[in-house]
């Protein structure tokens, strides 16, 4: 019985050891491949070329309207009298090319507690949306060349590319919140308060503590900027660029240079995923449809 024992329990031991030393099956490890889409931007329709010198487009996400900034002129820095804010329908269509008249250059523009307000050169400008009047105007200490505009919770900001200043409208008041940036220009506040700005070092946003960091270097000397969220923005370069970037990349995704068309002061319909494109001396407004 011992020895009965004994062989049988030698040959588990032999079939355990050849079941070893056989192949093995391994596992199939299958990669997924996620697909990284290219933002793109799709034209949908041009104005008619009678907006002289636009340089800002702003869509108000509570009624629709869509106002546009006019120069009027060759000269950006030009105190003529002849700048003026039209109006153009969602659908390309001029509806009051000068819904307000009588300003030299403006170009930035925010709205605020019912007001529109207005970089003017050297002057920020309140204008009552519902009279179509002037109702204010603001001569800035030092300022030289005011350009873009932003608003969150009833403060209105400003830049003035010239002076690397970034000031602050509240409650009737003027003050200087940011200096030292070089040739600064776009600019954009977050739901939460957060400021974004474009100047010479590219993309950059606004501490609590007053100071800025950097979030994309490549994306330099913008001129229009939109938040997207999640950490996505739109910037625009008045040569005729428009990027979607973020923290780590770029894409460019519209080159008019080669048309000579401009992209200035860019303004953005979220809800429709729409992109206004002024085109300074094509001296119309091109609308985008934008896909990422």
């Amino acid at each position: 019985m011992k020895n009965l024992l004994k062989y049988s329990l030698l040959g588990i031991s032999a079939t355990l050891l050849f079941s070893n030393c056989g192949p093995q099956k391994t596992e199939e490890v299958v990669e997924e491949v996620v697909e990284v889409k290219t933002p793109t931007l799709t034209l949908l329709w041009e104005t008619a070329d009678s907006l002289m010198t636009n340089e800002s487009v702003l869509f108000d996400d509570a009624t629709g309207t869509i106002f546009v900034s006019n120069i009027e002129g060759q000269d950006p820095l030009g105190k003529d009298g002849k700048g003026s804010i039209g109006i153009i329908s969602k659908e390309g269509k001029i509806v009051n090319p000068a819904w307000v008249s009588g300003l030299n250059a403006p170009k930035g523009m925010a709205i605020s507690n019912g007001k529109l307000y207005v970089t003017d050169i050297d002057e920020f400008v309140e204008i009552d949306i519902a009279t179509a009047k002037v109702s204010n105007k603001w001569k800035v200490e030092g300022a030289q060349f005011l350009n873009d505009v932003a608003a969150h919770n009833g403060t209105v900001y400003f830049t003035d590319m010239t002076t690397g200043k970034v000031h602050a409208y509240a409650d009737g008041a003027i003050s200087t919140i940011s200096e030292g940036n070089e040739s600064i220009n776009g600019i954009a506040v977050a739901t939460d308060g957060t400021i974004y700005g474009l100047d010479a070092s590219g993309l950059k946003k606004w501490n609590a503590d007053g100071t800025t960091t950097v979030l994309n270097t490549n994306v330099t000397g913008g001129d229009g900027l939109v938040i997207l969220g999640d950490g996505n923005f739109i910037a625009s370069r008045w040569q005729g660029e428009i990027w979607f970037a973020n923290d780590s990349t770029q894409t460019l995704m519209l080159d008019t240079k080669a048309a000579e068309s401009n992209t200035a002061d860019i303004g953005y319909n979220a809800a429709e995923m729409v992109v206004y494109v002024p085109t300074f001396f094509k001296n119309k407004v091109a609308a985008y449809k934008l896909d990422y």
